[in-house]
C-alpha cells in the first residue's frame, strides 16, 4: 500500500501566487536601491514648498504648447470668464418649454432686490397661487416685508436667548463665535417660516408695502449686529455676576437675564420700526381693497392670521415638510442642524435625507397635482440668469474643455469642502418629463431677481443640475412617499453642528 502524499506537497504555484511572490521581489529591488526608481518627475522642483521659477517654467511650457490654452488667453484676457464660455448648444438643447405646468399662472415677477429674502419671496410666491384663484385677481403680492419684520425681531430675540444659554462657555468658543456671525442673516428655511406665518398670519402688499430697507437691508443689518453683539456681551456680563450669588437659582438667574433681555429689545424694536415701519398686529383686522381680474371693486376684512388661514388652505404650509438630498448622511433618516431657528420655542427645522431620484419624483407629483414646490439649491454654479437666458444646466459654461482641466468633486465632497450649500430659494412650477420613462428632462423654475432676469423671471434647470445642486425640496405630506413621511414623524432627529452646511440659509 503507498503512503498518502498530502494535497501541499504536489500543489503548484498558482498564477496569484506567483504574481504576489514577483510583486515581493520587486518592492523588495526598490526598497534596496533607495530612491533610484524615483524619476524627476516624481521630485518637487521646489525643496522647501514654495512656488519657485522651475516650476512656473514647467507649468508655461506645457500650457504654452497647448492651442486651446493659447486660445483662452487671447479670448480671456477681454471678456468674462462666465460669458466667454457658454455653450450655445446647451442653451439650444434646454428650452423654456414644458409638458407640465401649474395650470394657474401668476403675476407679476418679484423681485427681493438688494435683500437676502428669497426663502419669504419663494414661500409667498406659492401661497399667493391660491388667493389669486380664489378672489379672481390678475396681479398679487402678499407682503413680504410683513415676515421680514417678525423673522428680523424674533431672531434678534433669539440670538439672545442662545447668548444666555451658552453664557457659561468662553467668548471664542467655537459655537459662541458662530453664532455672533451671521446672527440674524435675512435668510432663512421652510421651518421658520412656517413659524412665521402660524404665529404672524400674513397679509397683502399694500396692508404692508415694502421700505427701503426691506429691499436694500445690508445698512439695518450692520446696524442690528452691532447692537445685538454689545446686548449680547451685557448678558453675559450679567450672568457671570449673577452666578456667583449663591442664594439665586438657576432658575431666578434666567429670568432676570430675560427681564434684561427684553429691556435690551426695546432698541431693536426702535431700529426695526424707524426703518421697515410699524406691521400690523396679527390678531388686530385690516381692510383690503382691491379690482379683481374683471376690474371689479372688492374687499377683504380680517386679521393677518385670517387672511393667511383663509387662504393657505389646500396644501397648509404646516403640514409640508422638507426633503433634502445631502449624500455624506444616512438616507431615510430625520435631521436637523443645532441653534438653527428664528421663533423661540417654535417649530424646529428638520429635514429628512433621501435620494435625489426621491425628491425628482415629489416635485413631479406635485407639480402634476397642481401645487408650486419651494425649493432650495446652490444657485450661481453653472448657471446663467441674463436676460431672455435664465439656464442652469452642468453643460453650459465650457471650463473643462477652455482649460482642459476635469471638475471631479462629488456633491458630498463640494460640502465637505465648502464649495457648495444651499444659498437661493425659489419655486419649482413647471416640469418636462419624457414621455416614454415618466423621468423629468427639465424643470420650470420662478425667480425672485425680477422680470428683467432670466426668461422672463423664470430659469429653466436641467435634471443633472438638479442632482448635483439642488439640496431640498418641499412638499405636503399628501404628495410624499409614505415611508418618508413617517421618518418625518416618528423618532428623534440626528442633529448636525450649527456649522454644518445644512444649516445654510436660503
Amino acid at each position: 500500500m503507498g503512503g498518502i502524499v498530502s494535497k501541499a506537497a504536489n500543489q503548484q504555484p498558482t498564477k496569484s501566487s506567483l504574481e504576489r511572490e514577483r510583486q515581493s521581489t520587486d518592492e523588495k529591488a526598490r526598497r534596496a536601491s533607495g530612491s533610484a526608481h524615483y524619476t524627476d518627475v516624481s521630485l518637487p522642483k521646489s525643496s522647501n514648498g514654495s512656488v519657485s521659477l522651475s516650476n512656473v517654467e514647467a507649468w508655461e511650457s506645457t500650457a504654452s504648447a497647448d492651442p486651446k490654452i493659447q486660445l483662452a488667453r487671447t479670448v480671456l484676457a477681454h471678456s468674462n470668464i462666465k460669458t466667454a464660455l457658454t455653450s450655445r448648444e446647451t442653451q439650444i438643447a434646454v428650452p423654456h418649454v414644458f409638458n407640465h405646468e401649474v395650470e394657474f399662472h401668476t403675476g407679476p415677477v418679484t423681485n427681493q432686490k438688494s435683500s437676502g429674502r428669497c426663502w419669504l419671496f419663494a414661500t409667498t410666491n406659492v401661497i399667493r397661487y391660491e388667493v389669486m384663484k380664489k378672489l379672481k385677481l390678475k396681479d398679487f403680492q402678499c407682503s413680504q416685508s410683513y415676515l421680514f419684520f417678525w423673522d428680523k425681531l424674533n431672531k434678534s430675540n433669539y440670538y439672545l436667548e442662545l447668548s444666555i444659554e451658552n453664557a457659561h462657555l468662553p467668548v471664542d468658543d467655537r459655537l459662541v463665535n458662530f453664532l455672533a456671525d451671521d446672527l440674524i442673516s435675512d435668510g432663512g428655511q421652510w421651518d421658520m417660516v412656517v413659524n412665521l406665518l402660524e404665529t404672524y398670519g400674513l397679509v397683502p402688499l399694500p396692508i404692508y408695502p415694502e421700505s427701503f430697507h426691506s429691499s436694500a437691508s445690508g445698512s439695518l443689518n450692520k446696524l442690528l449686529k452691532l447692537k445685538l453683539r454689545e446686548h449680547a456681551l451685557t448678558l453675559r456680563d450679567l450672568s457671570a455676576t449673577l452666578r456667583t450669588n449663591s442664594l439665586l437659582t438657576s432658575e431666578q438667574v434666567t429670568a432676570i437675564l430675560r427681564a434684561k433681555k427684553e429691556q435690551l429689545m426695546q432698541e431693536v424694536y426702535t431700529i426695526m420700526t424707524a426703518t421697515l415701519g410699524v406691521p400690523p398686529k396679527p390678531d388686530v383686522s385690516f381692510t383690503w381693497e382691491y379690482y379683481n381680474e374683471d376690474g371689479k371693486y372688492s374687499k377683504w376684512e380680517g386679521t393677518p392670521l385670517e387672511f393667511y388661514k383663509a387662504f393657505a388652505t389646500r396644501y397648509t404650509p404646516s403640514e409640508c415638510f422638507s426633503l433634502i438630498n445631502d449624500p455624506r448622511n444616512e438616507y431615510n433618516k430625520l435631521y436637523t442642524v443645532d441653534k438653527l431657528g428664528n421663533v423661540w420655542g417654535g417649530r424646529r427645522v428638520l429635514y429628512v435625507n433621501t435620494g435625489s431620484t426621491e425628491l425628482k419624483a415629489a416635485v413631479v407629483r406635485s407639480i402634476k397635482a397642481g401645487q408650486p414646490v419651494f425649493f432650495g439649491c446652490d444657485v450661481n454654479q453653472f448657471s446663467d440668469s441674463s436676460k431672455d437666458v435664465g439656464i442652469m444646466d452642468l453643460d453650459y459654461h465650457q471650463y473643462q474643455q477652455a482649460f482642459n482641466i476635469q471638475l471631479n468633486l462629488t456633491k458630498a465632497q463640494r460640502l465637505q469642502t465648502n464649495e457648495s450649500a444651499m444659498t437661493h430659494a425659489m419655486v419649482i412650477s413647471g416640469v418636462h418629463v419624457d414621455e416614454k420613462t415618466g423621468c423629468p428632462i427639465r424643470f420650470k423654475v420662478e425667480n425672485s431677481w425680477g422680470d428683467e432676469s432670466g426668461h422672463k423671471g423664470y430659469m429653466v434647470m436641467s435634471d443633472k443640475w438638479f442632482d448635483e445642486f439642488v439640496y431640498q425640496v418641499v412638499v405636503h405630506k399628501s404628495l410624499a412617499p409614505k415611508e418618508l413621511v413617517r421618518v418625518f414623524e416618528a423618532g428623534e432627529p440626528s442633529v448636525l453642528p450649527a456649522w454644518d452646511p445644512m444649516g445654510a440659509l436660503a
